[in-house]
């Protein structure tokens, strides 16, 4: 392991060469990713090493929208979660890394109670949104699912016209007191995802007729026009081509102005682009988490600095 010594983990990610985010895209050698592997490994797996895994980092930060501690999730007898503690701050993209199946995606779900869905599962510690504890029993889990947004990995657009895509929460959840103000939650919608000036002459034909990049904005477009406060995106982009890739990551980008993001990918290059903060996560631990760039340049545990070179994956 690196020197553990601890430093601030907050502000814009901005390329190591100085240049703002905004003005440019880190290749991989300016986002200071060295994926050639050299000497490729197994990941450890034996009882002794995932004991040893503890998280290095700064897991607090200064306004966070969730607050998570000692969380563990179980499926059945598997241990899937173990002991995560981390939050999440507002207006910063949060992406989380990490081989296949180290809990990315049940992290995930832990934030909008996706995992209540699934026999045999059971999450403990807590969870805080806001200050309040997400499974309380007074907590409606619809209105939670409204303050956290979701975008899958594949583009799920209803089989609806591309307006009725986007109204339908707002309909739902009684947000708009008329047509008027629906045809503004839907057109603000549709600009801020990057997708009105393709679709304001075809509004009323399907969504799914859609090309997929497209579609991709139009569940963007529909999970911000309920107002969350929180998106979750589980590899938005891993089914897109790099044109419509860069698209999604200039709007999210964008959005986390206004939005609290967690984002997981396996795109390391992706994560180095869009977040802010970065978490390593193995074998069901939190290894590691802290600023992006320093996380990528300087990764102080050896199991991020094995997995960000290329080491094991």
């Amino acid at each position: 392991m690196n020197d553990p010594t601890q430093t601030t983990d907050s502000g814009r990610h901005a390329s190591p060469a100085g240049v703002p985010h905004d003005h440019a895209r880190p290749g991989l050698a300016e986002s200071g990713l060295n994926l050639k592997p050299s000497g490729r490994l197994h990941a450890p797996t034996s009882r002794l090493d995932q004991d040893a895994i503890g998280t290095v980092g700064i897991t607090t930060v200064d306004d966070p929208v969730f607050t998570c501690r000692t969380v563990d999730v179980y499926y059945g007898s598997k241990h899937a979660l173990k002991n995560v503690s981390i939050d999440i701050g507002k207006r910063q993209v949060l992406a989380m890394i990490g081989p296949s199946g180290c809990g990315k995606s049940t992290f995930l779900r832990c934030l909008n109670r996706m995992n209540d869905t699934i026999v045999g599962a059971r999450v403990t510690g807590s969870i805080q949104l806001d200050g309040s504890d997400i499974h309380d029993r007074r907590q409606d889990v619809a209105q939670l699912r409204a303050r956290v947004g979701m975008v899958f990995q594949k583009p799920n657009p209803f089989p609806k016209s591309i307006y009725d895509n986007v109204a339908y929460g707002p309909r739902l959840h009684g947000l708009a007191r008329g047509r008027a103000e629906l045809d503004e939650i839907v057109c603000s919608s549709l600009q801020r995802a990057g997708l009105w000036d393709e679709v304001k002459d075809r509004l009323h034909q399907l969504g799914t007729g859609l090309s997929g990049g497209q579609q991709q904005r139009l569940c963007i477009a529909r999970t911000i026009a309920i107002q969350p406060g929180v998106i979750l995106m589980d590899e938005p982009c891993s089914a897109l081509d790099p044109i419509a890739t860069a698209r999604i990551e200039d709007l999210i980008d964008e959005l986390r102005e206004s939005f609290a993001i967690v984002i997981v990918t396996h795109s390391m290059q992706q994560a180095a682009r869009v977040s802010q903060r970065t978490a390593y996560l193995h074998l069901g631990s939190l290894v590691e988490v802290g600023d992006t760039d320093r996380l990528f340049t300087n990764p102080r545990h050896k199991l991020t600095e094995d997995y960000i070179t290329g080491r094991f994956g």
